[in-house]
C-alpha cells in the first residue's frame, strides 16, 4: 500500500460556484491583419449602403453599419463596434455642422445628454469585451428591431402636431429638462458603447416625446450629442483593441458618396417612402441576425 506522504498534497477542490466566473472576452488585445487592395475596395462599397441609409432616413447608417462590417468586410465584432463609432462621430459631426447654419442645433439639451452618455459608453464599452460575438450579435438583431418601433413613434408624434413651444423644453431648457435628457442619456451611451450605434433613434425619440422638441431641432441635436457620446466610445474600445485605419478611411470614404446620393434622394421621395426604406432594412436585417446566430449558439450550423 503506497504511503500517502509519497503522493504530496492533496488536490485543492475548487467550489462549483468558481467553475463559471465570468471573463472578459476577448482576454487579450485583438491585432490587425495586413489589409490587402482588395478589402479596402470592399470596404468602399460597403460604405455606400451605410452612407445611403442615413443620408435618405436621418438615422440608421450605424445600425448596418456593424452587420456589413463583420459578414461582408470580415473584421471582428469587438473591431466592428469601434470601426462603426468611429463612422458615426464623423458623421456626425458633419450633419452638425450642416445643421447648426440654420440654427437647429440646441446646445444645452446636447451637453445634458452628452455629459451622462459618454460616462455610459466607458461603461457599455466594458461590459461589451464580457459578451461572446454571437450573443452580442442576437442582441443587435432586437436592437433593430426596437430602433424600428420606437422611430415609429417618433413619427407618429411629429405627424399630431408641433409642440406647444410655450411648455417646450426647446425654448426654455429647466432643472426639469436636464434630469430627463441625463437619464436617456446614460442610455443612450450604455447602446452606444455596448453595441457601436449612434442612439439616434433613442435621443430623437426622447426629445421628441419628452423634451417636446419640433423634428429638424431633434434631428439637429441629436447629431451634437452622438458626436459627444461616440467620441467617448472610440477612446474606450481603442483601450483594449486596434482597428485597421486603411479599411476605416475607406468605409468612410464609401459612405459619404453613399450619404451625397441619399440625400438628394431624400429631396426627391416622399417621406413614406423613405420611411419605407428605413423600415424594411431594420425588420428584415434584425430577425436575420437572431436566427443566424441562434443557430450557432445552438449548435446547427457554424
Amino acid at each position: 500500500m503506497t504511503d500517502p506522504a509519497l503522493l504530496g498534497p492533496a488536490p485543492r477542490r475548487v467550489p462549483p460556484w468558481r467553475r463559471f466566473r465570468l471573463r472578459p472576452w476577448p482576454l487579450r488585445r485583438v491585432q490587425v491583419p495586413a489589409v490587402t487592395g482588395w478589402q479596402v475596395a470592399v470596404a468602399v462599397l460597403v460604405g455606400v449602403p451605410i452612407g445611403f441609409q442615413l443620408g435618405l432616413t436621418g438615422t440608421g447608417g450605424a445600425l448596418l453599419a456593424v452587420p456589413l462590417l463583420v459578414y461582408v468586410v470580415g473584421v471582428t465584432v469587438q473591431q466592428a463596434v469601434a470601426m462603426s463609432l468611429i463612422i458615426v462621430a464623423a458623421s456626425a459631426l458633419v450633419g452638425v455642422w450642416t445643421y447648426a447654419g440654420s440654427g437647429h442645433v440646441n446646445g444645452k439639451a446636447a451637453v445634458a445628454f452628452g455629459l451622462t452618455g459618454m460616462v455610459g459608453a466607458w461603461v457599455g464599452a466594458y461590459g461589451h469585451r464580457w459578451v461572446e460575438p454571437d450573443v452580442l450579435l442576437i442582441l443587435f438583431g432586437v436592437l433593430l428591431l426596437a430602433s424600428r418601433a420606437l422611430t415609429l413613434i417618433a413619427a407618429r408624434a411629429t405627424a399630431a402636431g408641433p409642440p406647444g413651444h410655450e411648455e417646450s423644453c426647446a425654448v426654455r431648457f429647466p432643472t426639469g429638462c436636464w434630469g430627463q435628457a441625463g437619464g436617456v442619456g446614460w442610455v443612450v451611451g450604455v447602446l452606444n458603447g455596448f453595441f457601436g450605434v449612434g442612439g439616434g433613434f433613442l435621443i430623437v425619440t426622447a426629445l421628441v416625446l419628452a423634451l417636446r422638441f419640433p423634428s429638424r431641432l431633434a434631428a439637429g441635436t441629436s447629431l451634437l450629442t452622438i458626436a459627444l457620446i461616440s467620441s467617448t466610445g472610440v477612446i474606450a474600445h481603442l483601450q483594449a483593441i486596434s482597428v485597421s485605419w486603411t479599411v476605416t478611411l475607406g468605409v468612410m470614404a464609401g459612405s459619404g458618396l453613399g450619404m451625397i446620393l441619399g440625400a438628394r434622394l431624400w429631396d426627391l421621395w416622399p417621406a413614406k417612402r423613405t420611411g419605407l426604406v428605413g423600415g424594411t432594412i431594420s425588420v428584415v436585417l434584425g430577425p436575420a441576425l437572431i436566427l443566424v446566430n441562434t443557430g450557432k449558439r445552438l449548435g446547427l450550423w457554424t
